[in-house]
C-alpha cells in the first residue's frame, strides 16, 4: 500500500512538471483592458485636437496602442493553447480577449479615418460620442480588472456591465441624431461622406464595447 501510494505521488509529481501551469490570464486581461482605456482616451483627445499636427501625433499613439493590444491578445491566445488550468472557461477568456482586441482595432480605424479624411469640421455629436466611448472604455477596463475578485463577489463586474450598456445606448441615440443633422445641414457631399464614415466608426466602437459587456455577463452568470 505504501509503495502504491509512493508511486501515485511520483506520478502526480511528474504530471505536474509536464502540465502547463495556470498562466496569469487575469493580469493579461487587465493589461488588455488598460489598452482599451488608453486607446479610447486618446481617441477623445484626437477628436478635440485643435490642429492637424496634433491629431497626427495622437493617431500615432493610438496605432502604438493597437500594436500593443495585438501583442497582449496574441500572448493570451498562445497561453490558452499551452495551459491546462484556466481561471474561467477558456472559450470565455478567448472571447473576451478577442473582443477587447477588436475594440482597440476599431478605435484605431476611427483614428486613421480622421487622419486620412481630414474633415473641415467635426460635428458636435461626434465629439460627444468620442467622450462617451472613452467612458465606456474605462468601464470595460475596470470590469476586466474586477474579474480578479469575481470568485468573492460579482457585484462590481455587474455594475460595470450596467454602465457599459447605458453608455452604448447613449452613443446609439447620439448616432441617430448625428446622422439626421448631417443630412439636414451638410451641403458638401464629400464632407457628408467623410463625417458619416467617422460617426459610424464611433458607433461601431461603442457596439464593440457592448459585445465585451455580453462576454463579461456570461462569465458572471457562470460564477453566480
Amino acid at each position: 500500500m505504501t509503495e502504491k501510494l509512493g508511486l501515485n505521488m511520483n506520478l502526480n509529481t511528474i504530471f505536474s512538471i509536464f502540465t502547463p501551469k495556470d498562466a496569469n490570464f487575469i493580469a493579461f486581461l487587465e493589461e488588455l483592458g488598460s489598452v482599451v482605456e488608453s486607446s479610447s482616451a486618446l481617441l477623445e483627445q484626437l477628436f478635440f485636437a485643435k490642429t492637424e499636427e496634433e491629431r497626427k501625433e495622437i493617431a500615432k499613439k493610438i496605432k502604438a496602442e493597437e500594436l500593443k493590444g495585438d501583442q497582449v491578445s496574441g500572448i493570451i491566445f498562445k497561453q490558452l493553447n499551452e495551459t491546462f488550468i484556466t481561471p474561467f472557461d477558456r472559450e470565455d477568456i478567448h472571447a473576451l480577449a478577442d473582443i477587447m482586441d477588436d475594440i482597440i482595432d476599431t478605435i484605431d480605424s476611427v483614428a486613421q479615418k480622421v487622419q486620412m479624411y481630414v474633415p473641415k469640421n467635426i460635428p458636435n455629436h461626434a465629439l460627444q460620442m468620442s467622450s462617451v466611448v472613452k467612458e465606456a472604455g474605462v468601464e470595460v477596463a475596470q470590469a476586466a480588472s474586477d474579474l480578479r475578485s469575481l470568485k468573492k463577489t460579482t457585484s462590481e463586474v455587474r455594475r460595470h456591465c450596467r454602465a457599459i450598456k447605458k453608455l452604448e445606448e447613449k452613443v446609439d441615440a447620439l448616432y441617430k441624431e448625428a446622422i439626421v443633422n448631417l443630412f439636414n445641414e451638410e451641403k458638401d457631399t464629400i464632407e457628408l461622406i467623410k463625417n458619416k464614415e467617422i460617426i459610424h466608426g464611433l458607433e461601431k466602437a461603442a457596439n464593440r464595447m457592448n459585445s465585451a459587456r455580453k462576454v463579461l455577463k456570461t462569465i458572471v452568470v457562470k460564477y453566480s
